[in-house]
């Protein structure tokens, strides 16, 4: 079992539930911020010493709920502090920004790192599409017109014309080229059928980024597997990612009270104007071309505010308690969808550092040794 760390660099200083979006940026306080950002780097640094295979970074915009518009420079500093974990880019939101903007840079974070870079294609949550004026009705065209146009990219020996749909270059011939042959690994979200099958044609690892339910994460694996095995291939254990919200202390008790108090501030004041904006493009949009992954999206924003916290960890879809229960709830993960990958977020709203590093340190020390083994009989324990 490889585990992978995600730090969204949430902004701690919001006063007051806003359910605007954009949030105004009045409330964005310089010193708080700079301090949010050098934190969060030390502690993307200090998750390698924990054991950490993978270290991730993700894209938001012109929202509190994460400080990385552009988390290819979050990546760089990152690969500069660090020497074995993969550098996991869980940006770029491909459909919206330049693709031979990301080749480029994915090239550069992949030689900066010697090789290391997980390069994530992402589509982005529906209000990323206002943010950046992209018709949100084309963000699967897009997304699949860019990874091909950024592959051949990368693989192309000889400048090439492009006359897509979406994009059109005269000449692309970039430099530097990346570290890994023929190029990084690739990552994408599989949070809806679509999108799980466009990971499966492009032989990309698949990313269940949360765990709403237990039936809908089976349904995206096996869309994913199907489809993979229709375009000639078979997925394994390491091509497939869970993601869970994670805080683990010596007891329960403390576990769940620090979680409830992350989680009131992530769930009434970060994700209120991301909800609303959400919704709206949602039924005024087609970025779900599919009309049953449409309404599955509106039933998760529905209802969010349903489930306690004592709820999520009875169904399995969080990850808190004591390194017992969380060696316990791994192990069941595994038993029960045959991962290999555990990406765990532990900075949740405004959790205490103080209190992701005790996590960080449990898992070091009691977690990740109990449960490394598993998935060994398919070569996805971490290498030595």
């Amino acid at each position: 079992m490889k585990f992978s760390y995600t730090h969204h660099m949430p902004y701690t200083g919001v006063g007051k539930a806003d359910q605007d979006w954009p949030v105004p940026n009045k409330q964005f306080d310089t010193e708080l911020g700079m301090k949010i950002f050098r934190a969060g780097i030390d502690n993307k640094v200090f998750a390698e010493e924990c054991g950490f295979d993978w270290i991730g970074n993700n894209e938001h915009h012109m929202s509190p709920y994460g400080l990385m518009p552009n988390p290819n420079l979050i990546g760089a500093c990152v690969a500069e502090r660090t020497s074995k974990a993969m550098i996991l880019q869980s940006g770029n939101i491909v459909p919206i920004v330049n693709p031979i903007r990301v080749a480029e840079e994915y090239a550069m974070l992949d030689m900066i790192s010697g090789g290391r870079l997980v390069a994530g294609f992402m589509r982005g949550i529906p209000h990323e599409y206002i943010a950046y004026n992209v018709a949100p009705s084309e963000s699967y065209g897009r997304m699949n017109e860019a990874i091909e146009l950024i592959k051949k990219a990368w693989t192309e020996p000889e400048p090439f014309g492009w006359e897509g749909e979406h994009y059109q270059y005269r000449a692309v011939s970039i430099w530097p080229k990346p570290a890994q042959k023929p190029h990084p690994e690739i990552v994408m979200s599989a949070s809806s059928d679509a999108s799980a099958r466009l990971a499966a044609e492009h032989k990309a690892t698949m990313g269940v980024l949360r765990i709403q339910s237990y039936d809908t994460a089976h349904r995206s694996i096996d869309v994913y597997k199907e489809h993979a095995r229709a375009h000639g291939w078979e997925p394994r254990s390491r091509n497939i990612i869970l993601a869970m919200n994670c805080s683990i202390a010596p007891t329960k008790e403390e576990a769940m009270e620090t979680l409830t108090g992350g989680y009131d501030y992530f769930f009434n004041v970060l994700g209120g104007g991301i909800r609303t904006a959400q919704k709206l493009v949602v039924q005024k949009t087609r970025y779900f071309g599919d009309k049953e992954d449409a309404e599955r999206q509106m039933e998760k924003l529905q209802s969010h505010k349903q489930l306690t916290l004592e709820e999520r960890m009875e169904r399995g879809l969080v990850m808190c308690g004591t390194p017992d229960m969380a060696i316990e709830q791994i192990t069941r993960l595994y038993e029960e969808f045959g991962h290999g990958i555990t990406n765990l977020s532990i900075k949740i709203g405004n959790v205490p550092d103080e209190k992701v590093y005790q996590t960080l340190e449990l898992l070091r020390d009691e977690v990740i040794p109990a449960v490394r083994h598993l998935g060994e009989e398919e070569g996805v324990a971490a290498a030595e």
